[in-house]
């Protein structure tokens, strides 16, 4: 399955961590109040969260499924989405089906096959490793939502959850078209637990991408090199994923260095990550 940028070159089990999340996720939302308020997510109760998992799950099912590589074959995936379910009942019975489909799926497809993705990586590898984090975060939201414990997060897999979220999620890569200026000062991301750590600068992505899409958002820009900003960051890694995730950690944040850097820092992490 899919390498780990964090881990040199070794393999994380992205499947088998999609599907523990997700069966996890499932038990704590299997309760009868569909009506909780996700606290997290302002704007959802707990039935709507378990649809968005679950319409998430399918479509990345289906575009697996269907071999799906080109963007112009997306449409056809959503005109086929079933719609909501309009009880408790069958929603959990399409979130059943759907992250099982996927799961199955993701299994049987070469991690180097090339699929639709909004991303720069094109294949079933990445395909897989996102949902393993998508499914990591909402089991998250789901806890917080019916006030259940936290289950551990493994500490390998939130470590890739933080390189992901930086360069993928909150980050930016230099694309023709794309214009990245610097906000602020370089922020030594590191992890206590993990020892990884990595050097971002916050920068306002402007311009026109290949696909026609206009940017004018505010995004990081990881470097190489040492980590020798004037400011850093630090806990463990499953504390900062939810961090950068805008989910509250178990642990503690530790902030250092440069008042001014860290503010721009927190300002581009404000805004939720679609």
């Amino acid at each position: 399955m899919p390498l780990s940028p964090v881990r040199d070159g070794a393999a994380l089990p992205f499947v088998d961590h999609l599907r523990q999340e997700s069966d996890r996720f499932r038990s704590v939302l299997a309760g009868p109040d569909g009506g909780l308020p996700v606290p997290t997510c302002p704007d959802w109760r707990a039935d709507d969260l378990l649809w968005h998992l679950g319409e998430v799950q399918w479509f990345w099912g289906e575009i697996t499924q269907r071999r799906v590589t080109e963007r112009g074959d997306v449409a056809q995936v959503e005109a086929a989405k079933p719609a909501r379910p309009a009880d408790r009942a069958g929603l959990l019975d399409f979130f059943d089906r759907s992250s099982e489909r996927l799961a199955v799926v993701l299994a049987d497809t070469p991690p180097e096959t090339e699929l639709w993705m909004w991303a720069a990586d094109h294949s079933a590898a990445y395909i897989a490793r996102r949902q393993a984090h998508e499914a990591l975060i909402h089991r998250i939201d789901a806890e917080l939502t019916v006030g259940a414990e936290r289950a551990p997060v493994d500490c390998r897999l939130a470590a890739d959850g933080v390189d992901e979220a930086l360069r993928v999620m909150r980050g930016y890569e230099p694309e023709p078209g794309l214009t990245a200026t610097p906000t602020g000062s370089p922020v030594t991301i590191a992890l206590v637990d993990g020892f990884h750590t990595w050097t971002v600068t916050p920068v306002r992505v402007t311009g026109t991408d290949s696909d026609g899409d206009a940017w004018d958002v505010p995004r990081l820009l990881v470097q190489g090199g040492p980590a020798d900003g004037p400011a850093e960051v630090s806990g463990r890694a499953g504390d900062v994923d939810c961090w950068l995730w805008n989910r509250p950690p178990v642990g503690e944040i530790g902030r250092t260095g440069d008042p001014a850097a860290l503010r721009v820092l927190d300002l581009v992490l404000a805004g939720a990550i679609d």
